[in-house]
């Protein structure tokens, strides 16, 4: 008898059992030694029926991912234009305002301006403005900061900003 593992009769007599064991051993060897079927794993785009990528891409289709990761840079600096009546009096002058992310300075802004709205600017004046302080009831809180950017653009340029208002 063996101290560790299954208990081993002698092997001049081997009963039914034994040989039943021996078919199993050997089609577990047989199945680790065949080559494993590959699982394809299918992504989200797959699933939902995203874009699949085939091996001859047009060139218009890759312009329109260029454009679209071109205008992605340009929309995570620019939120959303500010319009407000102080807003609307500094468009007589030329001057655009605009809430842009926390992150953005002065030239991804005045870049982005010019991306999006394909305009030259001039200047780009950037205020950090401190989110309010609001109670309701017992519980006071605050809102974000946020930053607000006033850009100057080329005499004769304009933004179509505050068409629908």
């Amino acid at each position: 008898m063996a101290i560790f593992g299954k208990n081993k009769k002698s092997s001049f007599a081997k009963a039914p059992e034994d040989k039943e064991d021996e078919k199993k051993e050997e089609k577990k060897a047989s199945v680790s030694s065949s080559p494993k079927k590959e699982v394809k794993k299918e992504t989200m785009k797959d699933l939902y029926g995203g874009v699949k990528e085939s091996k001859g891409t047009s060139s218009k289709s890759k312009n329109v991912k260029e454009a679209k990761t071109k205008y992605n840079s340009a929309y995570k600096n620019l939120i959303k234009p500010l319009i407000t009546e102080k807003a609307a009096n500094l468009a007589t002058e030329n001057k655009y305002v605009f809430e842009v992310s926390v992150d953005s300075n002065k030239i991804e802004v005045a870049k982005s301006v010019e991306e999006v709205y394909g305009v030259k600017t001039i200047n780009v004046n950037i205020l950090n403005m401190e989110g309010k302080r609001k109670k309701q009831g017992r519980t006071i809180g605050k809102r974000k900061d946020w930053k607000k950017a006033i850009v100057t653009l080329k005499k004769g340029q304009t933004i179509d900003i505050y068409e629908g208002v």
